[in-house]
């Protein structure tokens, strides 16, 4: 399971007075970041652990450890204060996120900004969530269909149930413990521990959520924040199936442009032959019957092909050229194809907290009965992913019905209050229009219900707008660093075109366990 970076004490930050909720700051000892093999992580910077309340109902009762990271400001003479960076998932390392998308931040927040991240309780180095072990995550994924046939949802409920009872069993004192408005009381414990008045925060994706309930709870905390790929969040937790049936059709959506493009650009593809979308279908119905054979041993199924396009679409039109090229390479039974590796080990790291914290945040309602015609209707309105994704084992966003309509635990730190934020700011929310995993109209609607929302659009496909736009990346970085909000109503049409042949290096596809900010293309 995901390997804990050591933390070696050197330079001690005295703790701030206590935050406006009660607990007491943690002392944060900085020293240096450490990889899972022990050696000294390069690049500047530095980790320490937070002790912060398990249940903030009793703030000096039982703790539990985060990792958390920070890269000093590079012109200590700009700085400005501290910009946490907060990555998507649910399951995503913080710590990771920071590390790596350090270098491909705008001098303007390198040099004027502490760079601060943290790994959220339940996932990587802070008191990680596991339900199904590596043998019985590959078992399920191993045996899914893309096709999934009759039985489809007495069999999602069945492995949701076996999923949510591996939780209950191995991590059921943390359940009830591990949802976002614990996240964001986190957050304001590590602004004290910083020695702190206000922060800045990037979000992109799930980090939306988790900035809006932040936002929500101490909205005179934020100095700034930029919200990148934003969630409706009344949807999102009160009304989950309201949430879920745009997700489908976003993905859906994005994956069918694509092999629309496919079809008007067959050379450059390399997939399908002018007939895409008959030739995907075709390619599911091919890898059921009769699955590839992976290097590891393991058999790539068309749901192996649908999980690795759910993220390998996010990639936008840079892209696409890249996935015709490993469809081909599917559809010739090769092994080498990016889109036919089973999700591994690492993956199931990110996939079991993704489950656990969105089922800690959201109330699905316990009808059996709605969830048939929910995902029904889901996998009806989305032909080329919705069914794996709707009756496929418990992974990742689309299909967490099963599994959190049967959800065992209390769910104690969940947010239950409004998402104004009044008294905040103004908060920037950026929405890219093909965006196939927060669609774009979850962006207008976050940025109506801030107090202060301001909406900055993307016109492109692609998950988030941050180094994927020059445009939209000046507009983030001036915000953040000035305080100078876009103009109502900027739209950003910078997007690239799609390259005429596959890219170099583009035959691993996208690491879902890994999130980044992209260098500025």
């Amino acid at each position: 399971m995901a390997a804990g970076a050591a933390v070696l004490g050197a330079a001690t930050v005295h703790a701030a007075p206590a935050t406006e909720a009660g607990p007491p700051a943690p002392v944060l000892s900085w020293g240096p970041c450490r990889n899972a093999a022990g050696q000294v992580v390069a690049g500047g910077f530095e980790c320490a652990t937070a002790r912060v309340p398990l249940d903030y109902r009793k703030p000096r009762g039982r703790t539990i450890s985060l990792a958390v990271t920070r890269r000093l400001a590079a012109d200590p003479a700009r700085r400005t204060g501290v910009l946490f960076l907060h990555p998507g998932g649910p399951g995503n390392s913080g710590v990771d996120f920071a590390q790596n998308s350090y270098a491909n931040l705008p001098a303007a927040l390198r040099d004027g900004f502490d760079v601060v991240g943290f790994d959220m309780r339940g996932v990587a180095r802070s008191a990680p969530v596991e339900c199904w072990n590596d043998r019985e995550y590959s078992s399920a994924v191993d045996s899914a269909k893309g096709v999934p046939g009759p039985g489809a949802l007495v069999r999602a409920l069945r492995e949701a149930r076996d999923f949510d009872a591996a939780c209950r069993e191995r991590a059921g004192d943390l359940l009830p413990f591990i949802g976002t408005a614990s996240n964001a009381r986190d957050i304001d414990v590590l602004r004290a521990a910083l020695g702190e008045d206000r922060i800045s925060f990037y979000g992109r994706s799930f980090g939306t959520y988790v900035g809006t309930v932040y936002a929500a709870s101490f909205p005179r905390r934020v100095r700034a924040m930029a919200l990148d790929g934003g969630y409706d969040p009344i949807h999102y937790a009160d009304e989950p199936y309201a949430y879920d049936a745009p997700q489908f059709t976003a993905l859906d959506g994005a994956v069918g442009r694509f092999l629309d493009w496919c079809r008007q650009e067959p050379q450059v593809c390399g997939f399908g032959e002018g007939r895409p979308r008959q030739a995907f279908q075709q390619l599911k119905a091919a890898l059921d019957a009769d699955p590839v054979i992976t290097a590891s041993g393991r058999p790539a199924t068309s749901y192996t092909l649908a999980y690795r396009l759910m993220f390998n679409i996010n990639g936008g039109k840079a892209v696409w050229p890249d996935l015709g090229r490993a469809l081909r390479l599917a559809q010739l039974r090769s092994n080498t194809s990016f889109l036919l590796s089973p999700p591994s080990p690492a993956s199931f790291d990110f996939l079991n907290p993704n489950v656990a914290v969105e089922c800690a945040d959201r109330i699905y309602p316990r009808s059996l009965g709605l969830l048939r015609r929910n995902l029904t209707a889901e996998a009806a309105s989305a032909p080329l992913l919705g069914p794996p994704v709707a009756y496929g084992p418990p992974t990742y966003d689309h299909n967490h019905a099963p599994a959190c309509v049967q959800w065992p635990a209390e769910r104690l730190s969940r947010f239950n209050g409004s998402y104004r934020a009044a008294g905040s700011p103004p908060i920037l929310v950026v929405g890219t229009t093909g965006d196939p995993d927060t669609p774009y109209k979850d962006a207008i609607a976050l940025s109506r219900i801030l107090h202060k929302g301001r909406l900055l659009t993307f016109r492109a496909e692609g998950h988030t707008a941050f180094n994927r736009s020059a445009c939209a990346s000046a507009a983030i970085t001036d915000y953040l660093a000035t305080l100078a909000v876009p103009a109502a109503g900027t739209v950003c049409t910078d997007e690239k075109p799609v390259p005429g042949q596959p890219s170099a290096d583009g035959t691993t596809g996208v690491d879902e366990t890994q999130d980044l900010i992209p260098v500025l293309g």
